[in-house]
């Protein structure tokens, strides 16, 4: 059985800090790049972030530039999301998804990504 699994959210106040992990089991990621992905109600799924198969090339969306940061630990077959300054719009479900191969595009699209968790509930309020 090959499965991402998020784990992470919750809630959190604008300003506030989480951290997502996104762990595989049946497979190794070794050879995936990683994406992490948002959907808020209403809306379309968004890409978030990108990690190349070994950690040395990453890809953000411009509304989180400077406030998330990707990170992957092959060795724990796990990739991680940092997330600070969070405001009440990156409220959504966060996703992450692998892709077969090194790179990851810059366009973030969910249609390059075959293997999906089953998201994490990241809500961002007062």
């Amino acid at each position: 059985q090959l499965q991402l699994v998020e784990s992470g959210g919750g809630l959190v106040q604008p300003g506030g800090s989480l951290r997502l992990s996104c762990a595989a089991s049946g497979f190794t990621l070794d050879y995936y790049a990683i994406g992490w992905f948002r959907q808020a109600p209403g809306k379309e799924r968004e890409g978030v972030s990108c990690i190349s198969s070994h950690g040395g090339s990453t890809n953000y969306a411009d509304s989180v530039k400077g406030r998330f940061t990707i990170s992957r630990d092959n060795a724990k077959n796990t990739v991680y999301l940092q997330m600070n300054s969070l405001k009440p719009e990156d409220t959504a479900v966060y996703y992450c998804a692998a892709t077969a191969g090194t790179y990851c595009s810059g366009y973030l699209s969910p249609v390059e990504y075959d293997y999906w968790g089953q998201g994490t509930q990241v809500t961002v309020s007062s």
